[in-house]
């Protein structure tokens, strides 16, 4: 059997938001594997809440550069600390890379780092970087972009916290005015606050639903209120509980956050905008990056004092 360590359970922790007690317990259960034990943790309501991109995140800025109304690029770049996040010299250089990245035809990251600098021809993405880095006095990273074009309609975008979240959004619409372009951007702010994952719970895949229900059934079957219920009494809680949680992740199905009567979905909300500007308005895609998502940030002596509690 794999050797449950400190730094494990603390990993775990961070991922569920479960007790060190619940996470030890889950991985000696499965024998170490993350997981499986991510997975125990769920089915016994446990896990707070699983999501790795709320871990520990890293310190830079995402930026946005736009060329046109129909043309947009996110970037994330990372620095080592916050001072450095904040100075004017790296802010800077992050708009730079979004306008890079705005005007680039690299499919990935790769091909990204070896184009030529638009501000100076004679050298790469790459090797630009190594200079700023030697400027700055600390490692950098452009970590990620995307670039978003919109054949039919125009983008939104919105960025939130001086550079911690930046969102676009892609419109189909045969009317951009004013009024359009503003219900977007309130969208593009209901993304940065609410982080969905889909635009539409057609979007969502039978087998992410499939997966949530196993998991829904576990929980359900450990509730003392609906012992000895009928199969059919179980499976629609299941249903219940599964379409109140895709109404959460679905951008369309939440609850509009600027909504005068605290009712109205985004969808309503994109019906009524498109109704009152005569256009023919849909939401095709968004892109939400966040500082450090995913990114485990070192942390002092807390693995020490996860052994320390937990007597290993």
């Amino acid at each position: 059997m794999a050797a449950v360590t400190a730094a494990m359970v603390k990993e775990l922790r961070e991922q569920t938001g479960a007790g060190m007690t619940d996470c030890k317990k889950a991985l000696t259960e499965t024998n170490g594997n993350m997981e499986e034990a991510v997975e125990v943790l769920r089915k016994n309501g446990q896990a707070k809440a699983v999501k790795k991109e709320s871990r520990i995140a890293a310190e830079g800025l995402c930026c946005i550069a736009c060329s046109d109304e129909c043309t947009a690029a996110v970037v994330e770049v990372n620095s080592e600390t916050d001072f450095v996040a904040k100075n004017e010299t790296f802010r800077e250089f992050v708009e730079a890379v979004a306008r890079q990245a705005v005007n680039s035809g690299a499919a990935d990251m790769d091909a990204f780092m070896e184009e030529k600098w638009l501000e100076d021809s004679s050298k790469t993405v790459k090797e630009v970087l190594v200079d700023k880095i030697a400027v700055i006095g600390e490692k950098l990273s452009i970590r990620r972009f995307e670039k978003v074009v919109a054949a039919e309609g125009c983008v939104a975008t919105y960025v939130h916290g001086g550079g911690r979240i930046g969102v676009i959004v892609e419109a189909k619409t045969d009317v951009v005015n004013d009024a359009v372009k503003e219900a977007l951007t309130n969208i593009a702010m209901q993304v940065a606050a609410l982080s969905p994952k889909y635009v539409a719970t057609s979007d969502v895949s039978e087998e992410y639903k499939e997966h949530e229900k196993e998991i829904l059934k576990a929980q359900i079957a450990q509730d003392p209120k609906m012992e000895g219920k009928p199969e059919k009494v179980i499976e629609g809680a299941v249903m219940g509980r599964l379409n109140k949680e895709l109404k959460e992740v679905c951008l369309l199905e939440q609850i509009y956050v600027k909504a005068e009567d605290g009712k109205q979905t985004v969808a309503q909300y994109v019906a009524q905008v498109a109704k009152e500007n005569g256009a023919n308005l849909s939401i095709s895609r968004f892109v939400r990056f966040e500082t450090g998502e995913g990114i485990e940030k070192k942390q002092e002596d807390f693995a020490a004092e996860v052994a320390a509690q937990m007597g290993m």
